[in-house]
């Protein structure tokens, strides 16, 4: 696989956290945020910047703790992650890539899955910071119920006691094997491609993923819906959001909610629609990149 635009690469220090971020195209164009999902990297959007038609500057870093981003580090150990560092990582690359969001010339944010969540999110913290929201796949989670919270307390002081760890792996196309065990779609050029900036060689001869392995631990406390759909009714950007027609994380959901019931969190939106994407999974942007860019040029234009 050739990629057609290379990306610059740059680095943001935002509360003692050095963040990589890819930038793809002129300084001067119209700027997409790209946030990536969970276990992800921002080179995961390569294929959709490839796709974009027209003259955009895409910005989109690697999450804290993923990527060639900086582990958060407490008493010699990797630190944890709260979902509210994301929105704070983001508040502080607008003020750093688009200062003129704080002047009332708002910014088009587009999420995969859990960066979905976050700008969704912050744009209902920051309103009159966001145009446009792009949603791809990001639906939240099931409402939790209260009598859950001691065994989930539970776990996580367990997890303390004994860290998770990843997997590592012998060669570049073992890595490549593994994006494709996750995701049947994805070709092998896409996948060896994705595997180069997903992994690193260590000292040991081996390759391990370039994520914390503390995203592994599930945080002590359960998902509000309730102060998520309160967040989600201030914002006041267009919400678009794209979902596979064979979405397996609709589908997980749907076990334990029906879907009907469960989308009508997305009422709190005040300006919210919908577009469905098919011969694709959850990692539509790799499946259908054609497709997505096509969208999200369509809305942000």
């Amino acid at each position: 696989m050739t990629s057609l635009k290379l990306p610059v690469s740059e680095f943001v220090t935002t509360r003692g956290t050095r963040l990589h971020v890819r930038r793809w195209g002129s300084p001067d164009a119209p700027m997409l945020f790209m946030l990536h999902g969970w276990m992800d990297i921002s080179a995961s959007f390569q294929f959709v910047v490839d796709a974009l038609a027209g003259d955009w500057q895409v910005i989109a870093p690697d999450a804290r703790g993923f990527g060639l981003s900086d582990w958060p580090v407490a008493e010699g150990k990797s630190g944890h992650y709260w979902f509210q560092d994301y929105l704070a990582d983001l508040d502080a690359l607008l003020d750093h890539y688009a200062p003129a969001s704080l002047r009332g010339e708002p910014v088009n944010l587009v999420g995969h899955s859990m960066g979905a969540n976050v700008v969704c999110l912050y744009a209902g913290v920051r309103p009159e910071r966001v145009r446009r929201v792009v949603d791809l796949e990001g639906f939240g989670m099931a409402p939790a119920k209260a009598e859950r919270s001691p065994a989930r307390i539970a776990q996580w002081l367990d997890d303390l006691r004994a860290p998770p760890s990843l997997s590592t792996y012998a060669t570049l196309d073992d890595v490549a094997q593994r994006l494709i065990r996750t995701n049947s779609r994805l070709p092998m050029a896409k996948a060896r491609f994705l595997a180069q900036h997903w992994a690193k060689l260590d000292d040991t001869g081996r390759y391990h993923l370039l994520a914390d392995p503390a995203h592994k631990m599930r945080g002590p406390l359960l998902y509000r819906l309730d102060e998520v759909m309160a967040v989600w009714a201030k914002v006041q950007a267009k919400v678009l959001h794209v979902e596979a027609l064979a979405s397996p994380t609709l589908a997980m959901i749907a076990a334990s909610v029906p879907i009907d019931e469960f989308k009508q969190r997305f009422k709190a939106f005040a300006d919210w629609r919908e577009e469905i994407v098919e011969h694709a999974g959850h990692m539509l942007h790799h499946d259908q990149p054609e497709r997505v860019a096509a969208l999200i040029e369509a809305f942000c234009a």
